[in-house]
């Protein structure tokens, strides 16, 4: 079970003991995060509104790993879900330690077709779903002096794109509470920071690449060129060079790093 000791716990890996929720925990870039928590002695829950999937990923950390894996189904827009998930998962594996806002989704249209239904699902998800999630376990971060809260933002919440005015603004606003609530916490032993991944190997780029193709009569390489050449690096990021980053902000050892927003993007938006 997780300690409320601030400091380290005893076992094997510098986050053993440490209950960390995942949202979006089944696929892709939450799903590799999870996996590098767990390979650090974490134990988690992963949240997310595929059951399916998420079953099929506790499995496989279970086997891998070796920590206790638990999931349960949560639409982090939805208020109420979100409230009984963290409730749950307390009573199972104790206090949050760690929270990584991961769920998110990513809607393209021109603005001028971008209606009241698909601002509010973007807001609600990506940037209502990070408030919800975090107040549900501050109280217990506060209380035991320490926590780590990171918020999978977007180099979209750093500059613009077109098309994604809705997920562009909504992580801009991820990136403002990351820095806000950083400052309010600095001295209670909780750290709040933000990673921002490019354009990166998931099924939202694949997706991406589809429309394109559709859309436009391109080849799969013609459209993911047109991705790729936003990183000056030329290739997609890998989830797992996501994952590592955020894992580094988990540990012990991170703790003056807080308030900030993490590119890892290949040179894509240098500050």
């Amino acid at each position: 079970m997780t300690s409320n000791n601030p400091e380290l716990p005893p076992g094997d890996g510098p986050l053993a003991g440490r209950h960390a929720v995942v949202t979006g925990g089944s696929r892709g870039i939450g799903a590799a995060i999870a996996a590098e928590l767990a390979g650090l002695g974490a134990d988690l829950t992963l949240m997310g509104r595929n059951s399916e999937a998420l079953g099929r990923q506790r499995d496989t950390l279970t086997a891998n790993y070796g920590t206790k894996v638990f999931d349960y189904q949560v639409d982090v827009g939805d208020a109420d879900q979100v409230a009984n998930g963290f409730q749950w998962a307390a009573n199972t594996l104790g206090p949050v330690d760690i929270l990584i806002n991961n769920a998110g989704i990513s809607p393209s249209a021109p603005f001028h077709r971008v209606d009241e239904a698909l601002w509010a699902n973007v807001m609600e998800t990506n940037l209502s779903g990070a408030y919800r999630c975090t107040q549900a376990v501050l109280p217990a971060m506060l209380e035991a002096g320490w926590g780590r809260v990171i918020n999978i933002a977007s180099t979209a919440g750093k500059i613009g794109y077109r098309y994604v005015t809705a997920y562009c603004a909504a992580k801009h606003g991820l990136i403002g509470l990351t820095r806000s609530l950083a400052l309010e916490v600095a001295q209670k032993g909780v750290t709040v920071n933000a990673v921002c991944p490019g354009f990166t190997d998931t099924a939202i780029v694949s997706d991406s690449v589809d429309e394109i193709v559709a859309k436009t009569g391109r080849s799969e390489a013609e459209a993911l060129a047109e991705i790729t050449k936003y990183n000056p690096q030329g290739r997609l990021v890998e989830p797992t060079e996501v994952a590592q980053a955020v894992a580094w902000l988990c540990l012990p050892t991170s703790g003056a790093v807080t308030g900030q927003s993490i590119m890892v993007d290949g040179g894509e938006a240098m500050p």
